[in-house]
């Protein structure tokens, strides 16, 4: 019997236990191996670089830039490179996004070990991963005949800073949590304001709430 080749795996996420969580789970497996991790998306585009993995997992709420940005430089640097996203988010928030972004895959955080396994070996193959539930998702829009949401039209800076205030999160804090100025979120707070023609944070949590982009 022909065995496995191996799979190096680069981690990117910014909480120690999550790291080490994914570590053991990977730890488990004969064709696995990780070959590097990092705790910021600043530290992931420079150790990637030294490394020769096949497949990064990257957290798409890193703390001083938005997993989709380093996932764009990543795949701008390495285009064979398979990036399988991880995140908190439900996948109906972040996932269609990111694979336009060029990821191989999306699983949320909550995913079973096996899933996980299963899916860094399908895009370490050379395959794309989604789960059942996005496939029956992307399935169901299929063949609809529909205007692109407002929210589709935003960068992923403004997304991510949409669904922020949505949640409760004011200009201050998502500065702080993203390492940004005042100045910047403000900016990006009127510019997806106009995009989404809405008056106030008021409108905007109403949207976000209505068209289920926060929990």
């Amino acid at each position: 019997m022909t065995e496995k080749a191996i799979i190096k795996v680069f981690i990117a996420d910014d909480h120690a236990i999550v790291r080490e969580g994914l570590k053991q789970i990977l730890a488990e497996t004969r064709d696995i191996v990780v070959a590097g991790e990092a705790e910021s998306g600043l530290d992931a585009i420079k150790l990637f670089r030294k490394s020769d993995c096949q497949v990064v997992l990257l957290d798409i709420s890193l703390p001083d830039r938005n997993g989709i940005e380093v996932l764009k430089q990543i795949k701008k640097e390495k285009p064979e490179l398979a990036v399988l996203m991880l995140s908190m988010h439900r996948e109906d928030q972040y996932a269609i996004r990111a694979l336009k972004a060029g990821a191989a895959g999306y699983l949320t955080k909550q995913s079973a070990p096996k899933e996980l396994v299963n899916a860094i070996r399908q895009v370490g193959g050379g395959l794309k991963y989604i789960s059942p539930a996005l496939a029956q998702e992307l399935a169901n829009h299929v063949g609809e005949d529909h205007e692109v949401p407002l929210h589709d039209t935003l960068s992923d800076r403004e997304y991510q800073t949409l669904t922020m205030i949505a949640s409760g999160k004011t200009v201050g804090m998502i500065a702080k949590e993203l390492s940004l100025s005042v100045k910047t979120v403000s900016e990006y707070r009127a510019r997806l304001l106009v995009k989404m023609k809405l008056k106030n944070s008021a409108e905007l949590t109403h949207y976000a709430i209505k068209n289920q982009l926060i929990e």
